[in-house]
């Protein structure tokens, strides 16, 4: 049977998948984040004095969020 773009990315990266069950470990190799959620991430790792992991595989990228109403007034 043929796979999706979405089905050969996801088997490429399973580790485990115990049998009869539909959940998969899998393994993450690029890690995108952003100035609006990840500073409480890092806070939390913080705080759980947790290591961070691997940060050259971490791609941090802006997120920009344009208001779609009253976009005249500019960002407050």
């Amino acid at each position: 049977m043929k796979q999706t773009l979405y089905d050969k990315l996801w088997e490429e990266h399973v580790v485990r998948s115990p049998e009869g069950s539909n959940l998969s470990l899998i393994y993450i190799d690029r890690h995108l984040i952003h100035e609006v959620t990840s500073p409480q991430a890092f806070e939390g790792m913080r705080l759980n004095a947790r290591p961070l992991w691997r940060t050259e595989s971490n791609l941090a990228v802006v997120d920009h969020n344009v208001a779609t109403v009253d976009r005249h007034l500019g960002i407050k």
